[in-house]
């Protein structure tokens, strides 16, 4: 059985002082997205949990981790 998926994806956001609408047009996603992914309703694919750690300049397991 596969452990959940948890993010810190709002303390990264707020480290660089950005909206969700802003992090979602940096990254080439909605707003929406960017809100299921720190509420935890949508992991999100490798694609965009890379892009994501990318854009912030870490590593993916920064920003995405198993609880």
């Amino acid at each position: 059985m596969s452990k959940p998926v948890a993010n810190n994806l709002k303390v990264w956001r707020a480290k660089f002082n950005l909206t969700q609408s802003e992090l979602a047009e940096k990254v080439g996603v909605s707003r929406k997205t960017i809100n299921t992914l720190e509420r935890g309703v949508y992991m999100p694919s490798i694609g965009l949990a890379l892009s994501l750690a990318a854009f912030f300049k870490t590593n993916v397991e920064q920003v995405f981790y198993l609880e």
